[in-house]
């Protein structure tokens, strides 16, 4: 079973990027089961969205306590919390401009990073982030599929839907690029 969490503030999308994971996943054929936990349930507080994915029906109903990936919207939110969690096989991929290099130490796991913000500033959408992020999780868990991702945010966009397509591929080739 694949278990993910993702971690980011009220508002950054974390909650909406793991419901079209799910969605992308499930759409491969695959089981899967999301549930979203809220801080202070308010705007910047923290948020986590739980990820798991699976050939069959997925029955486990606790928290993820040793996810396969961490998909983090805010570096600043890579605490003692969230990387407790974390083994020498987790991949954590972190929306930050700094090198991953400045993260390794925090944790045993894998660290990637990618400038979310440039990357969505450059395809004309503000400070909108998961369809960057999606991309990159996407190119480092080699799954789902990117042309069912790109499909699946396709059509759950209801605005800026060529820009959405386009910062996740390219949130996609930047990831490859680094690992």
């Amino acid at each position: 079973m694949l278990e993910i969490i993702i971690q980011g503030r009220g508002g950054q999308g974390a909650q909406t990027a793991g419901n079209l994971l799910a969605r992308a996943f499930f759409a491969e054929g695959k089981y899967v089961q999301v549930f979203a936990s809220y801080g202070g349930a308010r705007r910047g507080t923290p948020v986590s969205s739980f990820l798991r994915v699976d050939d069959s029906p997925v029955r486990r109903r606790c928290d993820i306590e040793h996810p396969n990936a961490i998909l983090c919207f805010d570096a600043s939110l890579m605490d003692v919390r969230l990387l407790d969690r974390v083994g020498e096989e987790t991949m954590i991929v972190v929306n930050s401009a700094k090198p991953a290099e400045n993260f390794k130490k925090l944790s045993a796991g894998k660290v990637y990073t990618i400038d979310g913000l440039q990357v969505s500033k450059e395809n004309n959408l503000g400070g909108f982030i998961n369809s960057t992020l999606l991309g990159a999780i996407v190119a480092v868990l080699n799954r789902p599929d990117i042309e069912t991702m790109r499909k699946t945010i396709a059509e759950s966009s209801a605005v800026k839907t060529e820009e959405n397509v386009k910062a996740c591929m390219d949130g996609f080739q930047l990831m490859q690029n680094n690992i």
